[in-house]
């Protein structure tokens, strides 16, 4: 418990210092901002193996210390450098910092809850953090927004280095339970970072898993993001319509997620998550060809049951079937299909509603999610598999 509070305080810290961020590069303009977050974005999926690697070799706890000393010396840094202004040169260095330190961070901070709870507890210790994640990212930005307004984006930095220092005390006093030796040495780096893809493509149960997870990141979260607002425009729907199908979303999230930490998994996971991809299909189908603005909320509540189920149940399943020499290198590989699917899709989408419009691409959003749902129900080692389960 006392690493989830750590974690979540991060996370305000985080999206407090990515509003001020993106808020102070769009100063400069649109080619300004967009390189300001491509800079975090690069060397983040460039090094995710490295990073990946570097913690199952010595240990993930020593890798979230020295990220988080890191960062908070660099925020105090950045905020006396930012003190009298925040020219673009300093923000796009800013994103590469951010980025390189988040390579190494996000794949051992993913492989944390497999060293501190028991197999059986991941479903619920993870639905908790995403709990707690959706809950931050809805009171993040107003949050910020205020406080941007009143300090900039040095008053920003120094919250930042506030919440550095509060994580890093909390890593201190955490001891993992379930810790795992640190990998072999057998060859180099670069060697034991393919060793994770090559691990986690090979394995019956976390290919299907990853390809689901790219799917989802893919087809589903560019729809809340890119295609609501699109689509709000196309129908001349308010912003506040648009906004009460993101909140709705968030709801039908947030409630599957503490049914699964209140009573554990709903399931099998791999069926589970599988059967998911294919109810947000669904939901995403009636978004598209919903005929009002009350109709698309609906459809982001359904939406949202959906990514919850999926999320509650995916995670854990990643999680529980990585080896125990290969913890982080698979959660690196997590991060990094979900990353560059991520990217893909959202200009790609972009580009597609530009010719064709914004119902036609949710449609097709729709058909390749129940459609990969359908697929991963079709494979037999993830549907039957009953990580998790065994000590119901």
């Amino acid at each position: 418990m006392l690493w989830l509070i750590g974690i979540l305080v991060s996370l305000v810290g985080n999206a407090i210092f990515y509003f001020a961020l993106g808020w102070a590069a769009s100063e400069y303009g649109g080619s300004i901002a967009g390189l300001t977050l491509s800079a975090i974005t690069l060397p983040r999926v460039l090094l995710l193996l490295v990073g990946g690697a570097v913690s199952d070799r010595i240990s993930a706890r020593r890798v979230l210390i020295t990220g988080d000393a890191a960062m908070l010396i660099f925020s105090l840094i950045l905020a006396a450098a930012a003190y009298s202004g925040a020219p673009p040169l300093l923000l796009i260095a800013t994103g590469v910092a951010v980025g390189v330190v988040d390579a190494f961070y996000l794949p051992a901070s993913g492989s944390m809850p497999r060293r501190l709870v028991a197999k059986a507890q991941l479903p619920r210790a993870l639905s908790l953090r995403q709990v707690g994640g959706q809950v931050i990212n809805m009171g993040g930005g107003p949050l910020a927004g205020v406080l941007v307004g009143l300090a900039g984006f040095a008053g920003a930095a120094v919250v930042n280095a506030v919440t550095f220092a509060f994580t890093l005390v909390v890593l201190t006093a955490v001891r993992p339970q379930h810790e795992v030796p640190p990998a072999p040495r057998t060859s180099g780096l670069l060697k034991e970072a393919m060793s994770g893809v090559m691990v986690a493509f090979s394995h019956p149960v976390l290919r299907p898993g990853l390809w689901l997870t790219g799917a989802a990141a893919g087809f589903l979260l560019p729809v809340l993001s890119l295609l609501v607002p699109l689509l709000a425009r196309e129908e001349e729907w308010s912003a506040g319509a648009a906004g009460l199908v993101f909140g709705a979303q968030g709801v039908g999230m947030v409630a599957v997620t503490l049914v699964v930490v209140k009573r554990g998994p709903l399931g099998r996971p791999g069926l589970m998550a599988a059967s998911a991809l294919v109810l947000a299909g669904v939901g995403v189908l009636a978004l598209g060809l919903s005929p009002s603005a009350t109709g698309a909320i609906v459809a982001g509540l359904i939406i949202g049951v959906g990514n919850g189920t999926f999320s509650a149940h995916i995670a854990p399943l990643v999680l529980a079937s990585s080896p125990d020499t290969h913890l982080s290198r698979i959660q690196a590989v997590l991060v990094l299909v979900e990353s560059l699917a991520l990217l893909l899709m959202n200009n790609v989408l972009g580009a597609l509603v530009d010719l064709e419009g914004a119902t036609v691409i949710l449609v097709v959003c729709a058909v390749m999610l129940v459609g990969v749902g359908l697929a991963g129900l079709a494979s037999s080692p993830l549907r039957n598999d009953r990580t998790g389960l065994e000590h119901r």
